[in-house]
């Protein structure tokens, strides 16, 4: 049996996302839309066109929306449907996503712009961060309709000073809720000391706040994708901007996100801005420049879905950086880069010609390339005292980084 969602984008109304009768996933932009005169692409892998998009295509972009490895299969549990159903689960849960796309039923109005948000006590918020590992996303809650890619606990709040609430329906949230991970000691230190430092050498970044309810941790993320929109004349309060990660823009699935599983590399990245950013030079040096940090503070987990895109109505940038974790840190966590440097995948084996190397791949100058590491390595370490975090997991942080980066000077120095 055929059937059909109706995607929008902000609040247009782009196309069809069809589960046709074998069960395939298969996209269609409306003719509506083609004729639109701003109309704008719901990403850089499906490119405006009449021809229907088929499962492998679409799927990049579509399933790289929804929870990876086991929270997909506990979503689709919670959910009663296949864990493997892209459609069923967009359906079920595509209601607030990242960026400004939504999905519901073929000929359903979208949501009214009078959102409804249910305010959560700290008992409340307790007991959600509690059920999170069995209940991703909060899916199967009545009037929940939430998505966020990735494996890790999350979900998506609307916070008010220090009120936060759930959004519901395809109400807009603000922020992404981050929990600690019991086998991760306090991996919400660590990942808020890599994004306070980040922000502290002036790189764009995701803000963070570290809180605490009933004894759990959390990080709350702001989102890049949701602006605060005041005034009267402003449509709503909160305003979507659409986004997409370089997975989802280059067409690769999820499941592939790491290079050596045919996801993305550095090369791959650069391209992609050179062809799309309304800004290049700045995006090209902007990405430059997380590349090296991610080196410099040990973060090996910086994989095609860590880096994205966004869409304003007249631009497209290279996104806030976001996910910043020194996995280094956790003996038991891989020390092999989702993205090789110079054709090599080891963080201990990364050289100055390395970086070489890479420059010549990417299309980058190799002496600014170099410059760059050690100027960023020396940024960093200056920042080091100003990020005052008080947890041992911090500390223990920032002594690597500190460490690596001392090391990294000394090796490009020679």
């Amino acid at each position: 049996m055929t059937k059909t969602l109706d995607v929008y984008l902000y609040t247009d109304f782009v196309g069809n996302l069809i589960q046709n009768e074998h069960g395939e996933m298969v996209f269609t932009y409306a003719e509506s839309w083609l004729s639109h005169p701003h109309a704008l692409l719901l990403s850089h892998s499906l490119p405006l066109r009449k021809e229907p998009f088929s499962r492998n295509e679409c799927r990049g972009f579509f399933a790289g929306i929804l929870p990876e490895e086991s929270k997909r299969d506990l979503v689709a549990r919670n959910l009663g449907i296949s864990a493997r159903n892209d459609f069923a689960m967009i359906e079920q849960i595509g209601g607030e996503c990242a960026g400004a796309v939504t999905f519901i039923p073929a000929g359903a109005k979208l949501p009214a712009t009078d959102y409804q948000y249910r305010p959560l006590s700290e008992d409340d918020l307790a007991r959600i961060l509690k059920e999170l590992p069995r209940r991703p996303l909060m899916a199967g809650e009545d009037g929940i309709r939430l998505s966020l890619a990735g494996a890790q606990d999350k979900i998506a709040v609307h916070v008010a000073g220090d009120k936060i609430s759930v959004p519901l329906g395809g109400a807009p949230s603000t922020h992404i809720l981050k929990p600690a991970i019991a086998h991760f000691e306090g991996v919400v230190f660590n990942e808020a000391t890599c994004m306070k430092l980040a922000a502290a050498i002036g790189l764009p970044v995701a803000p963070v706040e570290i809180r605490n309810t009933g004894g759990i941790d959390f990080l709350l993320v702001e989102r890049y994708d949701r602006k605060i929109m005041e005034g009267p004349a402003a449509p709503s309060p909160i305003q979507r901007m659409h986004q997409e990660d370089f997975c989802q823009a280059l067409g690769i699935v999820s499941e592939n996100k790491y290079q050596r599983e045919g996801g993305p590399s550095l090369k791959n990245g650069f391209e992609l801005l050179r062809d799309v950013s309304t800004t290049p030079v700045i995006d090209l040096q902007r990405f430059l420049d997380a590349v090296i940090f991610n080196f410099l503070v040990g973060n090996h987990d910086a994989h095609g879905k860590n880096f994205s895109l966004t869409y304003d109505r007249d631009s497209i940038r290279l996104a806030p950086l976001y996910d910043i974790v020194c996995t280094a840190f956790y003996p038991e966590l891989s020390r092999k880069m989702a993205m090789k440097i110079g054709g090599e995948y080891e963080s201990s084996k990364i050289y100055p010609h390395h970086f070489e190397k890479m420059a010549e791949e990417c299309g980058l100058a190799k002496p600014l390339v170099k410059k760059r590491v050690t100027e960023l390595a020396a940024a960093i370490i200056a920042a080091l005292d100003t990020i005052t975090i008080p947890h041992p997991v911090a500390d223990g942080v920032k002594a690597l980084i500190e460490e690596h980066s001392q090391r990294t000077i000394a090796l490009f120095r020679d």
